[in-house]
């Protein structure tokens, strides 16, 4: 989870520098219109390539968190089903024991 955390906050600062970048090509557009045109259309398709990047990373991390909660959901299914055998496991024990001891008690009354 702190993984794709990571990864998110690092596009996010990707996709903050590139917005940053554009400003500033813009800016530099207004002084030098025709030298920074060339330069500004590489930054659209980088920012378009970036932005779309940036989506497939959350979709697969939206991915990651409903396999997590899956797995996690599967993972205290199998913890209850233990518990409740293990109980039950228990009681029959205790049964086996009472049942045992009822039938010694049942051989000493027996006459010889």
């Amino acid at each position: 989870e702190l993984w794709i955390s990571l990864e998110e906050h690092q596009d996010a600062l990707e996709l903050i520098m590139s917005k940053y970048r554009k400003q500033m090509l813009q800016l530099l557009q207004g002084r030098n219109g025709e030298d920074a045109e060339p330069v500004l259309k590489v930054h659209r398709a980088n920012s378009l390539e970036i932005e779309s990047q940036i989506d497939r990373i959350c979709e697969m991390g939206e991915v990651m968190r409903k396999a997590i909660q899956v797995d996690d959901d599967q993972f205290f299914k199998v913890q209850e089903k233990l518990a409740q055998l293990e109980l039950e496991n228990k009681e029959l024990r205790e049964l086996l024991s009472i049942s045992k001891e009822s039938l010694e008690v049942g051989r000493e009354d027996l006459p010889d």
